[in-house]
């Protein structure tokens, strides 16, 4: 980037500079970094080359500018109107993985499950092979609690290390987190950069074979080579929300080019062209459907950021 480039606010847009190693983009497209592939633009995108650099950038940014962290864009609705304030990226400097011991992970915040399982399996440690069907990255685990198959993260987090709005980097243990069903009490603002999990020791044989059973299922069961947001809306206490939604006859049910996927109701899909302001709205509708039908109150699952355009 230019060393000129201005980051976001003052009253001149900008007395902070981003550190010449990281990349700081004004009015950046989300739309090709989401699954979904749709959106506004970010107002400023950032993409930091390490820790410290995002340290200092956050920093030295006015404390009123917004600031989101985003991972793959895989449980995300950006809104047509864009996102303000400030977008940070966590790219490969932040996608490393090592195993400490026969036991522990030490993952950047950019690392994919992908990552995450296959080093582990590699390592011999077992009990984290559910992250490799969680299309996202161990930032959004560990902010979203994430899961599936019987295993969440609160299961194998040990701590996490942050940096907070104000820029200062701080280690949390797990129990500061207070995990609930898909959600943390992790401070407003705070980025995740780097986590510790524990799993045991197994066989990688073993592990191996799990992970397939795990890729088995989500192929056969999920629209993965769709473009969507994976799980729409989070299963309410005794229900599975895609049983309510099937329920509520929504299979298939479109609004534009954004549909309900017919092979597992509570993935969203945009065919083609949807909007997110398409997307939304169609998951507007199946909530209301079926609160109509089952009188269950979905919530969402998937965030939905910036502003309509």
């Amino acid at each position: 980037m230019d060393d000129n480039t201005p980051a976001p606010g003052t009253e001149d847009a900008a007395p902070t500079r981003a550190p010449v190693q990281s990349r700081l983009t004004q009015n950046a497209p989300l739309a090709p970094l989401v699954w979904f592939k749709s959106g506004g633009p970010a107002e400023w995108l950032f993409e930091p080359a390490n820790v410290d650099d995002l340290a200092k950038f956050l920093a030295n940014l006015d404390p009123a500018v917004p600031v989101m962290p985003l991972g793959l864009g895989s449980n995300l609705i950006v809104r047509d109107g864009g996102v303000p304030g400030v977008v940070v990226r966590l790219g490969k400097p932040f996608a490393k993985v090592e195993a400490i011991d026969a036991t522990t992970l030490r993952c950047g915040g950019g690392a994919s499950g992908i990552l995450v399982s296959s080093t582990a399996r590699d390592a011999g440690v077992a009990g984290v092979e559910f992250l490799r069907s969680i299309p996202g990255t161990v930032g959004g685990f560990v902010r979203m609690n994430g899961g599936a198959y019987g295993r969440e993260t609160a299961d194998i987090l040990v701590e996490c290390d942050v940096v907070l709005r104000s820029g200062e980097q701080v280690t949390l243990p797990a129990a500061d987190l207070h995990y609930s069903y898909r959600h943390s009490e992790l401070p407003d603002g705070a980025i995740v950069v780097g986590a510790t999990f524990r799993g045991e020791p197994g066989d990688p044989v073993a592990i191996q074979a799990e992970m397939d059973r795990i890729a088995a299922s989500r192929e056969a069961s999920q629209p993965l080579r769709s473009k969507t947001g994976g799980s729409t809306f989070k299963n309410p206490p005794g229900h599975k929300a895609w049983a309510l939604v099937d329920e509520a006859g929504c299979r298939g049910l479109r609004r534009g080019d954004a549909q309900v996927s017919e092979k597992h109701t509570n993935f969203l899909l945009n065919l083609g062209q949807a909007t997110s302001t398409d997307i939304e709205a169609l998951g507007e509708d199946v909530r209301r459907r079926v609160k109509e039908k089952s009188g269950v109150t979905l919530e969402w699952e998937i965030q939905r950021v910036g502003v309509a355009s």
